[in-house]
């Protein structure tokens, strides 16, 4: 496994983790492709495979995907572990961002956050404001870092704007070869000055691992994905077919390839999600691929090619 240290400070963070948003939520197939055993089992085991890092939120599974993760905490060694979590700010008083946090802190069964995030822009809402809260969190230990999610680089120059004691470490945004704008985009500023980029739905939600066509696809919260419509496989099907010589040659998965690409920048760290042990190790296995100069020239060129079309 691969490891970096997360935004300006000297945590160590793997740069695989494992995103939970499948926990809970019937939509990724959670009740009848896996239960809570299973799911805990996932968490368990990642701490084996070198993940350090869990993803969740108060929004997934209504809850559910926190306490699942809280659960399967208590057997390790808390201070080896680094969670996160997000909410969703919805009221500018101090109050309703103390209330979210000490819901999320009793689902997971934990005095404290590693980082804790905006899940969404509000623009209707100070966003000062809720820095501010947050900043005061920082300051009360109960949590330990600041980020902010789906954030792009205009707005997190606003809001990093806004910070008076702490530095936001981390932008958690939507990242991987199908959607590949922050590469050109957020990285560049990401690089200069040390925040770290939280790669969600690395894969595409499956559309990068080579397992779906356009008579194929996969069903549940992954419907309403753009890039699974018939257009877009024509225009993704030179960076597919690339990845699948590239995988074919290093005796890979493209899944895997995916993954490794992301983490050659080591501002980047990538949040699969899992729904069984095989997919787990395999993400986790990523963390071990070497890509070469060549290989990322070579898939960047496809990369900065493959223009889905995700609006209508």
């Amino acid at each position: 496994m691969q490891y970096t240290t997360l935004g300006k400070s000297e945590t160590k963070i793997s740069q695989i983790g494992l995103g939970t948003w499948q926990f809970g939520s019937k939509g990724w197939g959670f009740g009848t492709d896996f239960t809570k055993k299973d799911a805990i089992e996932i968490v368990h085991k990642s701490f084996d495979l070198g993940i350090n890092i869990i993803d969740t939120a108060e929004v997934y599974g209504g809850g559910q995907s926190e306490r699942i993760v809280g659960q399967a905490i208590k057997e390790h060694n808390r201070e080896d572990i680094i969670i996160v979590s997000k909410f969703l700010p919805a009221a500018i008083r101090p109050s309703a961002v103390k209330r979210a946090l000490a819901k999320s802190l009793e689902r997971l069964q934990t005095e404290y956050l590693d980082v804790y995030l905006i899940h969404w822009p509000n623009p209707l809402l100070p966003l000062g404001a809720t820095l501010e809260h947050m900043e005061q969190m920082v300051e009360d230990g109960k949590i330990r870092h600041i980020g902010i999610s789906n954030f792009g680089l205009k707005r997190f120059q606003k809001a990093q704007s806004k910070m008076n004691k702490f530095s936001i470490e981390v932008d958690q945004l939507n990242y991987s070869m199908a959607k590949s704008r922050v590469k050109n985009e957020f990285l560049p500023y990401a690089e200069a000055h040390k925040v770290t980029v939280m790669a969600y739905s690395p894969l595409g939600q499956g559309y990068l691992t080579g397992k779906y066509t356009p008579h194929n696809s996969p069903k549940g919260t992954r419907r309403r994905n753009r890039l699974f419509r018939e257009s877009n496989f024509k225009r993704g099907a030179p960076l597919l077919e690339e990845m699948k010589i590239i995988a074919q040659e290093k005796n890979i998965t493209m899944s895997q390839l995916a993954l490794s690409w992301l983490i050659q920048n080591k501002q980047v760290i990538a949040i699969p999600g899992a729904k069984s042990l095989s997919q787990l190790e395999e993400n986790a296995q990523a963390g071990d691929v070497s890509l070469s100069r060549q290989e990322i020239d070579q898939l960047n060129v496809q990369v900065d090619q493959f223009k889905p079309k995700l609006i209508f």
